[in-house]
């Protein structure tokens, strides 16, 4: 009688805690890729940089496992911590994203160029790391762009190679995005929803990682 109990007391122990020990993976998160962009901000005086950091991260109990980011730049001893709560997410061609786009020292501080070390760490504690180079312009390859949407109708001054038209609604929430074949034209020929009530114009320069993004402006 002794024994059953105590092969029943066993199975139940097992029953119990096998679970909690099969869930807590110590197998390492993965950088299978990364990549920074410097974007210009509009600003009162001259535009404002701030790094957009971006990886596609794995880790084999999925995604929810992970917990914090962080991006080092060693040479100058800077680090910036993105949490989980706090980073943003999204999906590009079936790809998941995690990051930030507002990396920055403090007002007036170039951020630095060169060498830069992502390390991901999961809830148990596994990390791995991944170096990024990354070597903005020092100096803006193209003016700031501009922006005026009036009576209907957008205009844009802009030397960048693409630029973008990003609406957002009454509460700010970005809703939609057009890109720009022409540097003026209607508003109500850029399929735009009713929602929509600001807009502001990013451009972009793809093969330097760099971007420009002018202040919001009523639609209508």
């Amino acid at each position: 009688m002794r024994t059953v109990r105590k092969v029943c007391s066993v199975l139940i122990f097992l029953a119990v805690f096998f679970p909690l020990a099969v869930s807590c993976s110590r197998t390492e998160p993965r950088i299978s890729f990364g990549f920074m962009e410097l974007v210009y901000y509009q600003d009162k005086d001259k535009p404002q940089e701030r790094f957009s950091f971006f990886i596609i991260p794995e880790d084999d109990d999925g995604i929810e496992n992970l917990e914090d980011l962080y991006l080092y730049h060693d040479r100058e001893q800077l680090r910036w911590h993105i949490k989980s709560d706090d980073w943003v997410s999204y999906t590009h061609e079936g790809k998941t994203w995690i990051g930030s786009r507002n990396i920055a020292i403090g007002e007036d501080e170039d951020l630095p160029r060169g060498q830069f070390r992502a390390v991901l760490v999961n809830k148990g504690g596994e990390k791995s790391e991944r170096n990024f180079s990354f070597d903005a312009p020092s100096e803006p390859r193209f003016p700031f762009p501009a922006l005026e949407i009036s009576g209907g109708r957008y205009t844009v001054d802009s030397a960048y190679p693409v630029n973008r038209l990003v609406c957002y609604d009454e509460q700010g929430n970005h809703i939609f995005s057009v890109n720009l074949a022409n540097l003026n034209g209607a508003i109500n020929e850029l399929g735009i929803p009713s929602q929509a009530r600001t807009a502001a114009l990013w451009a972009e320069d793809a093969q330097y990682f760099t971007s420009a993004i002018t202040y919001v402006t009523a639609l209508r």
